[in-house]
């Protein structure tokens, strides 16, 4: 198999890579790919099939909840909700596209959240100083991570498992002989649970469109100059056009409740942030080339080590600020660490379309999925469903996720992709 069927290629002396898979925001499919049976087992109609049902769930749990579900208070109540996994998913999406995985994520959020909040409650810290010493030890684990994966080559699985159970001991000496700390400090309780005011609440959300009108504007110049393909002026206007209306609605849901919450715009804006990292910087190249094929981008020239030591980094970072969010709207941090945290993470990644192989997804796939995930978590409580019931659908939908993934894997004419 050759180099560039991996996401890299070698012309002569020059290196190039190629652009990441299509998998960014309401990118429309040519007519070729369009609704056919091989456009799907190959994944090239990227997020339709996840939107689409995304639209069944909601549209079952609006019928069966008789209109209850997208009221505006249920609508507000489940984005808060999601908060949390999809920060987490996000550190999940990094990993997951280097080809690795992470199962101390969860552990990670509890412990660096609970070294907060004892700076924060017995040494009367600063709280920015207390989240940021919170952060920073996030980062450090991460390094940790990363040196035993990436320079002594020990494999994620075992080096992230014995890190969720290290860490876990870890907690417990931080909290000592109490299994809850609560959290008085208004500052961190306010993080989560609050809403912005109306200007904000709108300006914000609009301002985020307008600068993704303007990336969409200058990479089509880009491809233009360099002879790629590029989307017809109508394709572009209806691509930004429903990207504002579907803002304007949300935000006007968020308004007829209590207002945009915070801790929605926070998630987005690590959304945001990182969609912008992996898919405007040669970070973001470098990252889908070493998935794709770590050798190959090695070869490119591609310090990997580095690279595996810098998204272990970003990710328990991440992984520091959703234990963070946890706990400024539990108002507490506890010594149990929350057994479905990690599965939904990783499970709101693989059903946004991240390949559990590498090289291939968006950081958006976590929006999506986590909506998927908690909605499906947050219908069922208004059906008053179980919790069984809940673990046995969400299982489910992981294990279809899982499977369509490795089947459009062996279906893509592209290995590795």
């Amino acid at each position: 198999m050759s180099d560039s069927n991996r996401g890299v290629s070698q012309q002569g002396s020059q290196t190039t890579f190629a652009e990441p898979a299509p998998s960014g925001v309401g990118e429309i499919p040519t007519p070729r790919q369009r609704f056919s049976l091989q456009s799907l087992m190959r994944g090239d109609l990227g997020f339709i099939p996840v939107l689409f049902t995304l639209a069944l769930i909601t549209l079952y749990f609006q019928v069966t909840t008789t209109g209850v579900f997208l009221q505006a208070r249920n609508l507000t109540n489940l984005t808060q909700q999601i908060v949390v996994i999809s920060i987490l998913s996000t550190a999940a999406v990094l990993v997951l596209l280097l080809g690795e995985i992470d199962l101390s994520l969860a552990a990670v959020a509890q412990t660096c959240a609970a070294i907060m909040a004892v700076l924060s409650v017995y040494q009367n810290w600063n709280p920015w100083l207390a989240i940021l010493a919170g952060l920073l030890v996030g980062m450090v684990i991460g390094l940790i991570n990363g040196f035993f994966i990436a320079v002594l080559r020990v494999p994620s699985f075992i080096v992230t498992l014995a890190g969720s159970i290290g860490y876990a001991g870890l907690l417990l000496l931080v909290l000592g002989r109490q299994t809850t700390l609560v959290v008085r400090d208004p500052t961190i309780r306010s993080l989560a649970p609050t809403y912005l005011n109306p200007v904000l609440g709108w300006g914000i959300p609009l301002l985020v469109v307008a600068l993704y009108a303007v990336s969409i504007w200058f990479e089509q110049r880009r491809r233009s100059q360099v002879g790629l393909p590029v989307k017809s002026p109508t394709q572009l206007a209806i691509q930004i056009g429903l990207a504002f209306v579907v803002t304007c609605v949300i935000i006007f849901l968020f308004q007829s409740y209590q207002g945009v919450p915070q801790a929605v715009v926070i998630s987005l804006g690590v959304v945001v942030v990182f969609w912008l990292l992996l898919k405007k910087t040669p970070f973001g190249r470098h990252l889908y080339a070493v998935g794709g094929n770590a050798e190959a981008a090695r070869r490119a020239g591609i310090n990997v080590v580095g690279m595996k030591l810098a998204v272990f980094a970003l990710a328990s970072t991440l992984a520091a600020l959703a234990g963070i969010m946890l706990t400024s709207r539990s108002t507490a941090v506890a010594t149990q660490i929350s057994s479905t945290l990690l599965l939904n993470a990783i499970a709101a990644a693989v059903i946004g379309g991240v390949s559990l192989f590498g090289g291939r997804g968006s950081v958006w796939a976590v929006v999506l999925g986590a909506l998927i995930i908690g909605s499906l978590d947050n219908g069922l409580d208004l059906l008053n469903q179980d919790q069984s019931v809940k673990a046995i659908v969400q299982g489910a939908v992981l294990l279809l996720a899982v499977t369509v993934d490795a089947v459009v894997r062996r279906s893509s004419p592209v290995r590795g992709k």
